[in-house]
């Protein structure tokens, strides 16, 4: 209740579009009960008059069901975009973040995100350099990420935080400019499979929600949140 009156008050002002934001945003609902707490909410705001888009984010593989890709699929308020995490695509190093799956589990999670809502874009985040991470360890993240051809991929070096299980119980043993030769190898992926996304749009007419202008252009986001 109180997020909707939200949503509808921020309509009320003006607003075409929002973000449901969590840490773990496909588990609402889980804490009093109702493992269909988002899927319900989703089609509470999609009701609601003027408000155009709805999008959500940050969701945990473990937590996305089939439920919750139906509903997306369903509403058409709610945006084709996917934003779920991958963090690693090495086994153990996913074992050690306690991410509770497998690089095989978000290969089929991936595949099943695409069988349910047509035209999808998934966006994912990698952490490269995490406590152990060994050369062939970081060649199975680059590999996956090359197989699996995501539209976006948000990436970090591992720093230590203080209070974490990290923090105090692994050594951040990957040096710096090894790190970074890691993401920017990452990076240069990642360029070349968004190119390779992107000239699919090319002579396409989509969709774009205006947000205003930058330097003297207009610009805005596709449903699948291309800029």
């Amino acid at each position: 209740d109180e997020v909707e009156a939200h949503v509808r008050s921020l309509v009320d002002q003006g607003v075409r579009e929002v973000t449901l934001l969590g840490q773990i945003v496909d588990r609402y609902g889980h804490d009093w009960g109702a493992a269909d707490g988002l899927p319900r909410l989703l089609e509470r705001l999609d009701a609601i008059p003027d408000l155009a888009r709805i999008r959500f984010l940050t969701s945990h593989p473990v937590f996305m069901t089939d439920d919750l890709l139906d509903t997306v699929a369903r509403l058409p308020k709610v945006m084709e975009h996917i934003e779920v995490p991958i963090q690693a695509g090495d086994d153990a190093v996913l074992a050690r973040m306690k991410r509770g799956y497998t690089a095989d589990d978000y290969r089929r999670l991936v595949e099943r995100i695409r069988r349910r809502i047509p035209g999808v874009a998934i966006h994912t985040d990698i952490i490269v350099g995490f406590p152990g991470e060994t050369e062939a360890q970081f060649q199975a993240t680059y590999d996956i990420l090359s197989e699996l051809e995501l539209d976006k991929a948000h990436l970090a070096k591992f720093s230590s935080r203080p209070g974490t299980v990290a923090a105090k119980l692994m050594a951040d043993d990957v040096g710096e400019a090894e790190k970074e030769r890691r993401r920017q190898a990452l990076d240069a992926l990642q360029e070349r499979v968004v190119g390779a996304i992107n000239a699919r749009l090319v002579d396409q007419t989509v969709e774009v929600l205006v947000e205003g202008r930058d330097r003297d252009r207009w610009r805005g986001r596709t449903r699948t949140n291309k800029l």
